[in-house]
């Protein structure tokens, strides 16, 4: 799951948010270098992604793009699982969206000085371009297939990542629906053992 997703998945608490956000710029060993809870937030964006990957939706959607982009077939499905995400009824309307994404970044703004390097770097082009809103749109994961690209190491174009996106959207909204419920109770369980953990 992408940016979107860990933020949901943070249930509005600020520490864990912040976490949650940062935690692939955080390697290893080098998260207790945190304050208890963003150490939380770190381990459950962990939690949530080893749940993701071994879920069986997870495994046939990145076969769509596995072919042509091996092991970034998962960097793409997690940007594909947000626009599903961003566009679930049961989840956000426009409106809510827009003022969750607003919010985010009011909250992690709060916890800025916490922020690894390369993330707060990146942040106020998030904040700025409204990447958590933009996932809503064809045009967004259009951008976010690019960022992709730009960051990676082995991949040099996402055209055609965004055309089998496009090609395979219906199918690629079942596995989403597949596998939404069962993120949902599991994050949502995850975070309340966290929570309460000393």
């Amino acid at each position: 799951m992408n940016y979107l997703a860990h933020a949901y998945f943070s249930f509005n608490h600020p520490e864990i948010l912040a976490g949650n956000m940062i935690s692939d710029f955080v390697k290893g060993k080098k998260k207790y270098d945190y304050p208890p809870g963003i150490q939380k937030g770190i381990a459950l964006h962990r939690d949530i992604d080893a749940f993701t990957d071994a879920h069986e939706a997870t495994k046939m959607a990145k076969e769509i793009f596995r072919p042509h982009y091996r092991l970034y077939a998962g960097a793409f499905i997690d940007v594909v699982y947000d626009y599903f995400l961003a566009n679930d009824k049961t989840v956000f309307t426009d409106s809510s969206l827009l003022i969750f994404s607003q919010t985010t970044y009011t909250l992690l703004d709060e916890n800025r000085k916490w922020f690894p390097e390369k993330f707060a770097i990146m942040f106020p082009y998030m904040k700025s371009q409204n990447w958590l809103y933009n996932y809503q749109s064809l045009l967004g994961i259009e951008k976010s297939f690019g960022g992709l690209v730009r960051r990676a190491s082995y991949i040099t174009e996402s055209e055609t990542a965004f055309r089998l996106f496009t090609e395979n959207i219906e199918w690629l909204q079942q596995q989403y629906n597949y596998f939404s419920g069962d993120i949902k109770q599991f994050a949502e369980n995850r975070f309340k053992y966290l929570l309460n953990e000393s």
